[in-house]
This record gives C-alpha cells, structure tokens and sequence, in this order.
C-alpha cells in the first residue's frame, strides 16, 4: 500500500478512556526493545514519525495512528523490561487487556519476537494470553538484517517451538534496515481492510 498520510491521532494513557473507532484497528505489541517503532515506521515509509528509544520502556501509551483515513495502527506498550516497576508493569498491562478485550475494530495483533533468541518467558505468556482472548497473532521476526540468511529457518523453528504456536500461525522474518516482510505484512493487512482500487503498492 502506497501510504500518503499518516496523523497520531490518538494517545491513551493507563486512566484515559479508549476511542471506539470506526475502522479496522491492527495493533503491534511485543517486549521493549524488539524494534517495534522501526518496524511502524517502516510500514508507513516513515524516517521516525514513530520514536525509537535508545531507552527501552518509553513507550507508555497506547498510540492510534490514522493511515490514509482507511485504518489505525495501534502501538501497545513494549512489555518485559526489567527497569520499570511492577506496579508500572501491572498498569501497562492491564492497559493492553482493556484495549484487547473492548475493541470492536480489532482484527489482526502483530506479536514482535527478537530472531536472534528463544522466546522469553514473557513473550510465551503474552502470546498465550492474546490466544487466550480469542486471536491468533501473527508473528513478526524482527531483526532480520542480525543473523545470517543461512540460520532464518532454524530461528524461525526456534520461534514457532518456543511459542508452541497454533498450527497455520503465519511467522514473517522482518529487517528494518532492508525492510525485508514488509510487503508481506502489507499484504496480511490489505486482507482485513478494503483497499480503494486505485491504491497501488509502495
């Protein structure tokens, strides 16, 4: 998709009230530091309209960004990192159940994963948990350009083991520097939106 404009126009914090949107919502969650900017900004072919941290846990908020007036992508709160509270830990979480249980435009949850490691304890308990609440993820293998091309397939096992994913659980191995996936993703969330006719792809 060929993405002419991009508005943040919505930011939630743990006590604000979430926005019933009128389209399709598609929501990015995985732990702190898995590359979950990058990877929106690069899916909306920008620099930074998303920040990138140098410091993981800054992401706060729940962010919607309006995508060509067509859709929203939703940005959760990165998850796991050691540094911030339990009580913090406690809110952010509570924060993305409430959003995941009470969205009525919700179709697809991007689970980011790091490529180069097993799968955390964390990353297991929330991909279970969004199961749990009646979806089946996709899974996006960041840090693609990290590891050789030859040890994609063995980390990607590595990931669908480590989740011990639903069978058919789709995994695309994503680089932000060569945006390597990014027109698989694309095509992932052209299938849940109506895409005008006239909209080519970028």
């Amino acid at each position: 998709m060929h993405v002419k404009s991009v508005n943040l126009e919505t930011v939630c914090g743990i006590t604000s009230v979430l926005p019933k949107n009128e389209k399709v919502e598609v929501a990015f969650v995985g732990k702190s530091n898995v590359g979950k900017s990058s990877l929106i900004n690069a899916l909306m072919n920008r620099k930074a309209y998303a920040r990138t941290s140098s410091q993981p846990g800054k992401t706060q908020t729940i962010n919607f960004y309006n995508i060509n007036d067509l859709l929203y992508f939703v940005d959760l709160p990165g998850y796991g990192y050691a540094k911030v509270s339990e009580t913090t830990k406690e809110k952010w979480g509570k924060m993305i159940e409430r959003y995941l249980k009470t969205s009525e435009q919700l179709k697809i949850i991007f689970l980011l994963i790091d490529i180069r490691h097993e799968p955390s304890a964390n990353d297991r308990n929330m991909y279970e948990w969004i199961v749990f609440n009646g979806y089946n993820p996709i899974i996006i293998a960041t840090k693609l350009d990290k590891i050789n091309r030859s040890q994609i397939q063995k980390q990607v096992k590595l990931i669908r083991d480590g989740l011990k994913t639903k069978p058919g659980t789709t995994i695309i191995p994503f680089s932000s520097l060569s945006k390597q996936g990014r027109d698989e993703i694309w095509t992932c969330i052209e299938g849940v939106i109506d895409v005008p006719q006239n909209t080519d792809s970028d």
